[in-house]
């Protein structure tokens, strides 16, 4: 037996914001990538749902340039190191070659 659909509140669906550490832009926070600093280094968080402190950026190489270059480690509280600045800079290097 199928069960009765609820019906509709009329009030729109919230939606989590974020703001890219590059850009300072604000936007849904499915449309950012999370990095997350964990004891390890600094990862990207492809879930969203990692423990650690958290910062986002676009899906953009302008975004990654300027974030990995400047922005992100304060915004981690932390320094990158070589392996964390390669990990990332793999990532990076499969994103899109021109902006959306």
């Amino acid at each position: 037996m199928a069960k009765p659909k609820k019906p509709s509140s009329g009030r729109p669906r919230h939606v989590p914001q974020r703001t890219c550490v590059a850009c300072r832009e604000t936007e849904a926070k499915a449309g950012l990538v999370r990095l997350v600093r964990t004891p390890e280094g600094v990862f990207v968080d492809t879930s969203g749902k990692q423990p650690g402190r958290g910062a986002y950026l676009h899906a953009q190489r302008s975004c990654w340039e300027r974030g990995v270059r400047h922005s992100l480690a304060a915004a981690l509280r932390t320094s990158l190191g070589e392996a964390d600045v390669q990990r990332l800079m793999t990532f990076f290097d499969a994103l899109p070659k021109q902006d959306a």
